[in-house]
């Protein structure tokens, strides 16, 4: 839910930010640069762009908002007034950066008492800037710039649906994906935040993930509620905090996507 009197964010520091992040990103990318590991068992791939870009982003939200708090995915948390607190994903889709694939993206979003009221989404390799700002939201890049709508669409038979990988969803939730994609049109894999962003755009209808973090959504779900989508936990709560997230085109298609995952 976007509460009254959101904190209102500048087109321009969104710009500002993205442009930040590219200047440490973009030189690195497929340039088969080191790759460390975060996890002892299993494979959670960081890379210098990922700590340079978050670093500079937290520079210059500390120096325009001294008294906000920031949560990123490389540095942890940062306390501020309790209010405003900024979440930063320097490269979500680090697999797709190390890949060579131009779906990462650089995510940062504002929350205001716990709701995230501004977001963007950055993809410097295509020049693409997607972006919510409290008062819709918007795409910057080829083709020129627009205002996002999502589409109308509210029957799952003629939906398209994006996630990472089935193999996220394990045991019974793996059955109850498996139920929701044989509803849908269409069925496409391992975009990311892309994803997300094109259910913003109006060329998707719905994204499913699995154990996101809230750096990996809260930039994300602005873009979407204000071009007119919506986005929720699979238990229906508030994605903010992060979890097993549904993000639809609208609400209809977004309770039929509900009813029939957990039926």
């Amino acid at each position: 839910m976007i509460r009254d009197k959101r904190f209102m964010v500048e087109p321009a520091f969104f710009r500002s930010l993205a442009a930040a992040a590219a200047a440490e990103t973009l030189p690195r990318f497929r340039q088969h640069g080191p790759v460390s590991n975060k996890l002892a068992a299993g494979f959670d791939p960081v890379t210098e762009a990922d700590q340079k870009a978050e670093d500079a982003i937290r520079r210059l939200i500390t120096a325009a908002f001294p008294q906000h708090g920031v949560l990123g995915e490389e540095y942890g948390s940062t306390a501020g007034d309790g209010e405003h607190v900024w979440v930063i994903d320097p490269i979500d889709g680090t697999r797709a950066f190390i890949s060579g694939l131009p779906v990462w993206g650089t995510l940062v979003g504002l929350t205001q008492r716990g709701d995230a009221v501004a977001g963007m989404m950055s993809q410097p390799f295509t020049g693409e800037l997607f972006y919510s700002c409290g008062s819709g939201s918007f795409f910057e890049g080829p083709g020129g710039e627009r205002k996002l709508q999502t589409r109308l669409t509210t029957d799952l038979a003629t939906a398209t649906l994006f996630t990472t990988t089935p193999a996220l969803f394990k045991d019974a939730a793996r059955a109850r994906y498996d139920r929701l994609e044989a509803s849908v049109r269409l069925a496409r894999y391992g975009v990311d935040c892309y994803a997300f962003a094109m259910v913003a755009a109006g060329f998707a209808d719905l994204v499913i993930e699995a154990g996101l973090q809230p750096y990996d959504i809260v930039g994300l779900i602005p873009i979407i509620e204000q071009a007119g989508g919506v986005v929720t936990r699979l238990d229906g709560g508030p994605a903010e905090t992060g979890g097993d997230i549904l993000a639809s085109a609208t609400a209809g298609l977004h309770a039929a996507a509900l009813a029939r995952f957990n039926d």
